[in-house]
């Protein structure tokens, strides 16, 4: 595979693109070309609309970096012809017909749970005392707490977004691990 200069990273729920700044500083200072999407996340067809249009403002083909539920969005936005390969960083990667409703229904016994507040007109929140150790527990505590007060509401509708062909599938894919190997 030729050499991909663009990349296009996708941010999960509960955050924006912002969350992505460490890694695209560390992108731009190797010489690639990076784009944030920022979701609406109020869809799964709305944030992959949004992917959509970051992928066709790019000058070339792009790998797409999904977080989290960006994982899901990359997922479908992947099959794009402009998609060269996709990197899922502690991801969700669906099949075709899954969501991050039928993903989590059936979570292993003692696996972590996350501090949802009450459902608030189709939109949850994460609990902000609890959200550093639960979403940003390797962030230094001004970044988690700044994390945890400016919370992008998270519409359930996005949950239920049901993927309907998996790029990854068809497209190189890589799933690193946390330890990076």
């Amino acid at each position: 595979m030729p050499k991909i200069n663009n990349i296009v990273l996708v941010h999960g729920g509960f955050v924006d693109g912002a969350g992505w700044r460490g890694v695209y500083d560390i992108l731009k200072n190797d010489g690639f070309s990076v784009s944030v999407v920022q979701n609406p996340t109020i869809s799964l067809a709305g944030d992959v609309a949004a992917t959509k249009l970051v992928i066709d403002s790019q000058p070339g083909p792009v790998i797409l970096v999904g977080h989290s539920y960006g994982g899901v969005v990359i997922t479908e936005a992947g099959t794009d012809p402009n998609v060269a390969g996709l990197v899922y960083i502690t991801a969700f990667a669906p099949d075709k017909g899954e969501s991050v409703n039928t993903l989590i229904a059936n979570a292993p016994p003692g696996a972590p749970v996350p501090p949802l507040l009450p459902l608030k007109d189709g939109f949850l929140f994460l609990d902000k005392v609890k959200f550093p150790a639960s979403f940003a527990g390797d962030a230094d505590p001004k970044t988690a707490a700044f994390m945890a007060d400016s919370q992008v509401p998270w519409g359930v509708n996005a949950l239920g977004g049901v993927v309907t062909e998996p790029a990854w599938k068809s497209k190189p894919s890589w799933f690193p691990s946390i330890n990076g190997k």
